[in-house]
């Protein structure tokens, strides 16, 4: 397994390791459910080096982009962050992933883990104006530091005035004495917070320095366990579950990241721009039980007949509403917020309804 410039840390500090997207990854330290709840109320730090990290500059980088992304990435000037996907041609989705503007020349994708090869395989073999591409995932490192006091505790380490740096923007300049850290308020915990992205021979400097800063906050390190539950209260979707490259961003309800712009003629324009008129044959929802159980992804979707209306793509127990929540693909007739569906947990049909998320 590939390891990240903190796997040592992880397990001296009796992290439950596990294989992750070929990496060797901490799933819980302290328990899900404790590490979920210090970042809704504190802070907590997440290893996120296995993420990718692709360079796109040149003349044709914007082209190229506009050409690949759903989403309008003309809209970007230095300093923002776009939130976007990969379209497959066939209705699909390659990716989910962050876009940031350096300048007009120069930008910086951020790709899941899991399909880093994928991605860079994907966006290498659609560029046919040109754009400069270099993979940098090996050279990048990266910690979350997420929760109400993540910017009380980075503010300590930074000249930056990090109320400045508002959400979806980022900046790059000294942090714990290493210079050039980008600073991004961007997250994947709806709690708030930053990434900070640098050089991995920095990492350990920064890792002491965050958790000194933060001890006041009870600050702790963060599994990939509570990193799925945090994403799951926000509603926030994750590849492999709500989206995979047989799903639409329409049918996910991602319209917002698919701009139908003039002149940008992206990679499966019209048959999105044809969903988004007509409407699709399935919808994601939010959904809360009302009985007591846990929906998992897999779970057959019900109507009260019995008969199957849909999936669960992700589900869990809430930590801090206490009910079981989830989200899933259901029937376009199925998705009026409080209708009651049911869940089919193990032979047992529990009784739920649908919701808007965020959950907490």
């Amino acid at each position: 397994m590939k390891t990240t410039p903190f796997t040592q840390n992880h397990i001296s500090l009796g992290g439950k390791m596990h294989e992750f997207a070929g990496y060797n990854m901490p799933i819980e330290y302290t328990g899900i459910i404790d590490e979920h709840l210090t970042v809704c109320n504190a802070v907590g730090v997440f290893d996120v080096s296995h993420m990718g990290e692709f360079w796109v500059k040149g003349p044709n980088a914007l082209a190229f982009l506009q050409h690949i992304t759903s989403n309008n990435v003309a809209a970007l000037s230095p300093g923002k962050v776009q939130y976007t996907c990969f379209p497959n041609g066939e209705g699909g989705i390659v990716d989910d992933l962050l876009v940031y503007q350096y300048d007009d020349d120069k930008y910086m994708l951020v790709v899941n883990a899991a399909n880093i090869e994928k991605d860079w395989a994907w966006c290498f073999n659609h560029n046919p104006m040109g754009a400069i591409l270099e993979n940098s995932s090996d050279n990048i490192a990266q910690l979350a530091v997420q929760g109400p006091k993540a910017q009380a505790t980075l503010q300590k380490l930074t000249d930056i005035d990090l109320s400045t740096v508002p959400y979806y923007t980022f900046t790059v300049g000294r942090l714990a004495e290493v210079k050039e850290v980008i600073i991004s308020n961007t997250g994947y915990t709806g709690a708030g917070g930053f990434e900070l992205y640098f050089h991995p021979n920095d990492a350990q400097q920064i890792w002491n320095a965050v958790f000194k800063a933060g001890e006041e906050f009870g600050i702790k390190p963060v599994g990939l366990g509570a990193r799925d539950t945090l994403r799951l209260e926000a509603g926030f979707c994750l590849y492999g579950h709500e989206l995979d490259d047989t799903t639409s961003p329409i049918e996910a309800g991602l319209g917002w990241i698919t701009k139908f712009a003039d002149g940008k003629e992206f990679i499966d324009r019209l048959r999105l721009e044809q969903q988004k008129k007509e409407g699709t044959l399935r919808k994601l929802i939010g959904f809360e039980l009302l009985d007591r159980g846990i929906p998992r992804q897999g779970y057959e979707l019900q109507n009260a007949a019995g008969e199957k209306i849909g999936v669960v793509t992700s589900g869990t127990m809430s930590p801090v509403r206490k009910v079981g929540i989830g989200m899933g693909y259901v029937s376009p007739s199925y998705t009026k917020l409080d209708t009651e569906i049911y869940v089919d947990v193990r032979g047992r049909k529990l009784k739920a309804k649908v919701v808007r998320p965020p959950f907490r």
